[in-house]
């Protein structure tokens, strides 16, 4: 029976994002927030970009928590060089995200008004997101 090739080398500084998330998965602060339903990385730019549509829309009332933190460097080559000569400088930051997470949460505004903001902010994201709701929630 033939044995699939393996090949010599792995890619294992990115690592895999394999499963579910282990942690971070329930609301721990707010009573609406967004969870991921992909698998992704989100760079810091991406996270302000979402902040920022939220609490704009949120005018400032009530209070935003992120949840997710940009601490793995993605680094990079530049255009045009060689191989070897060691590894790239890091181009950017990003956190790792697997589905489950929670990306965002809200907490001291309505629910047509976090929907809304959280909406906005899941359009800046590069993941499928699903809107949660606090199990003691009362409408």
């Amino acid at each position: 029976m033939l044995q699939p090739k393996r090949t010599k080398y792995r890619k294992v500084q990115k690592g895999r994002m394999k499963g579910n998330s282990g942690r971070g998965h329930l609301l721990s602060n707010g009573m609406f927030g967004i969870k991921s339903l992909d698998a992704n990385f989100l760079t810091s730019r991406q996270i302000e970009a979402a902040r920022v549509a939220a609490t704009r829309f949120m005018k400032r009332e009530g209070q935003l928590w992120i949840k997710v933190f940009p601490d793995k460097p993605i680094t990079k080559k530049p255009l045009e060089v060689r191989m070897g000569k060691g590894k790239g400088a890091p181009e950017y930051w990003a956190a790792v995200v697997k589905p489950g997470r929670i990306i965002f949460e809200v907490g001291g505004v309505p629910m047509h008004v976090a929907k809304e903001a959280l909406r906005l902010a899941a359009q800046k994201l590069p993941v499928k997101t699903k809107f949660i709701v606090a199990r003691d929630f009362e409408a």
